[in-house]
């Protein structure tokens, strides 16, 4: 059985094809040992405030274990790092550790006039360049193609409320997982394997701390699932409206997918369909997570 998926408002397509679960091709992955420090890595607390550079006017952005500071290879007019706890890595994050870092990364993106977001590539599989977790925060005075999309979708709704449409659509549905204030929701047109979207109560990043602690909660109980699945490495984005913007119909989200765990081989979960056509292969179906999931 083959699933074609397309969503109408923002013409984004995938395939689903549960049969190729049968390859396992995941590897199973040993568990996240605790680390305090590893040599070299620039990011452990003995030397990140020697390898890394402060911000123009000569200071990091400290808030509870988390340091913030520039890219050095930006690939973003604004691009700043934010490394999320003290220890290189931990066995599991707890609503501190990733409360406080998604709050700095923000403060480090709100006062730039353009489209920003924070992502998390998270273990190698996923692409990080770097094992030690940490954050990125990415904005240009342009969107993303994937903020356009929703843009677009906001534009052309006849309530000018793209998401409030998605939430009724939703709410109370198979694919409905938990929350109120914050929704998170099986996405029916994944972007990438078990993708699962939270929608936000805010527009701007600047709106973004007094929910950091319900969203981290959300986030980690997302971290869960994936593990209960067999998948520790993930993708998250949280996509945001225009800073100081009037109002251009765009309600914040945060996505994450799951990817495949680091292996010996380098097996990828991205190929020619996800590269070249830009068209995502997943596994999961997306009404059937909430019945084998923790929710």
């Amino acid at each position: 059985m083959i699933l074609y998926r397309r969503e109408d408002a923002t013409g984004i397509s995938c395939r689903i094809s549960p049969v190729r679960g049968i390859r396992a091709i995941n590897p199973v992955s040993a568990s996240l040992l605790y680390q305090d420090e590893v040599p070299d890595c620039p990011f452990c607390r003995s030397r990140i405030f020697t390898r890394t550079e402060p911000f123009c006017d000569g200071d990091w952005i400290t808030r509870g274990e988390s340091v913030t500071f520039p890219n050095l290879y930006p690939f973003a007019d604004r691009h700043t790092v934010t490394v999320i706890t003290r220890a290189h890595m931990v066995e599991g994050f707890t609503r501190n550790q990733l409360s406080d870092a998604l709050i700095a990364s923000a403060s480090s993106l709100e006062h730039y006039p353009g489209y920003p977001s924070i992502n998390w590539n998270f273990l190698p599989s996923a692409g990080a360049s770097l094992l030690h977790p940490h954050l990125q925060g990415v904005a240009d005075s342009f969107p993303t193609s994937l903020c356009r999309f929703y843009l677009d979708a906001s534009a052309r709704s006849p309530s000018g409320d793209y998401w409030k449409m998605i939430r009724e659509a939703e709410e109370g549905g198979p694919r409905h997982l938990f929350g109120d204030e914050i929704f998170w929701y099986a996405n029916p047109v994944p972007i990438g394997e078990c993708e699962i979207r939270g929608l936000l109560p805010f527009r701007e990043l600047s709106d973004l701390p007094p929910h950091a602690d319900e969203l981290a909660d959300g986030i980690l109980s997302i971290i869960r699932l994936f593990r209960s699945f067999g998948s520790v490495a993930f993708n998250m984005g949280i996509l945001c409206g225009k800073n100081r913007s009037d109002g251009d119909g765009m309600h914040a989200f945060c996505t994450l997918i799951a990817r495949i765990n680091p292996n010996p081989d380098s097996i990828s979960d991205s190929a020619f369909m996800e590269r070249i056509h830009r068209e995502p292969i997943v596994m999961t179906i997306p009404e059937e997570i909430k019945g084998v999931s923790l929710f």
